[in-house]
């Protein structure tokens, strides 16, 4: 790497990038320097993400209501010192951080949503945000439908009795055994970046799609290949699968509550890539303990990490995962480079790509 790239660089036009063990800050760097050449003084801080768990904020945050961060202010302030430009994937930056960053003009935050970032006080102190939106739309749309069919082809379950010495040959009886997408309805939350990938590959299974998202309009080509674009608690009561891709606004934190998992049928299947907020998990829990769900995959959850006594890692009818659905060397690498091109467009004084 060149030596242009040095962690104790101090200058006007410093790049201070904060990463962490999944959007590493070399990677930021090598895709810095590519689009905007060597010229360039950058300094790292790698933060211990995942490996160490982030401050999420959904039931009160220390730092004026941001949410899923990671890093002391104090250290993250002095840290980024007098550089005009920061990228990072978890650093927060509150209004009393910006007070004490008179220079900072830029930030590039490599996530969907800046949740780390007080944007209002960005606004008022007339720093750029922006961020990298769809950067693991692909791997999440990939990881649901893995986890739908863990589901529906009784995969996890199979597995675990397996595991645990178990021959069930009575899964393949015809009251016991799986359904093939084929012959079923997929309900999707959401049609965002995620939600329309998810559309876009579950079409080859030929099942039957419904699309809720009240601010959206599907695509043509969803339409003519027969997508119904309907209301929540149509898709509630209809779907045999529901897969969860909206966003946490006030409007949807805890909206998938006791009322709508009575809407769903006795044996669906629920899936929750998206975020954890969105869900009753007590609600959850007594739906899946009392059978009144075929089963449910979590991805993501209202507290992470999740206490060891939670009544869900008992039940047999889920299969967890810890919030690794966009967890894929793409989504570093992309979102690497879509930050990036941003930085090379604010030194070049052009327009960025994706302002929030």
């Amino acid at each position: 790497m060149s030596d242009a790239i040095r962690s104790d660089a101090i200058a006007s036009d410093t790049i201070a990038i904060i990463g962490d063990r999944f959007m590493l800050p070399s990677v930021f760097a090598e895709r810095i320097v590519a689009a905007c050449g060597k010229d360039v003084d950058i300094r790292m801080l790698e933060q211990p993400w995942p490996d160490q768990p982030m401050e999420h904020g959904y039931a009160g945050s220390k730092l004026d209501g941001l949410k899923e961060f990671m890093g002391d202010p104090d250290q993250i302030a002095g840290f980024i010192g007098d550089a005009p430009m920061l990228v990072t994937h978890l650093a927060p930056i509150s209004r009393s951080m910006l007070e004490r960053l008179p220079n900072l003009k830029f930030i590039a935050v490599s996530r969907g949503g800046p949740v780390n970032i007080d944007m209002q006080a960005a606004r008022d102190h007339k720093v750029l945000v922006v961020n990298t939106p769809g950067r693991n739309a692909s791997a999440v749309a990939e990881f649901t439908i893995g986890a739908i069919l863990a589901e529906t082809r009784l995969i996890r379950s199979g597995h675990e009795s397996l595991r645990a010495g178990e021959w069930r040959g009575d899964l393949y009886r015809a009251d016991r055994t799986g359904r093939e997408l084929g012959e079923m309805t997929v309900g999707i939350v959401g049609y965002g970046a995620i939600g329309s990938r998810v559309v876009k590959l579950l079409k080859a299974f030929g099942c039957k799609i419904l699309v809720a998202d009240p601010y959206v309009q599907i695509s043509a080509q969803d339409r003519n290949d027969g997508v119904e674009h309907v209301g929540l608690a149509d898709l509630l009561a209809r779907a045999d699968v529901i897969s969860l891709h909206a966003r946490v606004t006030a409007e949807t934190t805890r909206f998938i509550d006791r009322a709508a998992l009575v809407r769903m049928k006795p044996d669906a299947f629920f899936i929750n890539t998206a975020r954890g907020p969105l869900v009753d998990y007590d609600a959850l829990t007594e739906a899946l303990s009392a059978g009144r769900l075929g089963g449910a995959m979590l991805d993501t959850f209202a507290v992470e990490p999740v206490p060891p006594d939670w009544p869900l890692l008992q039940l047999p009818n889920v299969t967890l995962t810890p919030h690794i659905a966009g967890a894929s060397v793409r989504t570093v690498t992309f979102a690497a480079d879509q930050a990036a091109e941003e930085v090379r467009r604010f030194l070049a004084g052009e327009p960025p790509l994706n302002p929030c």
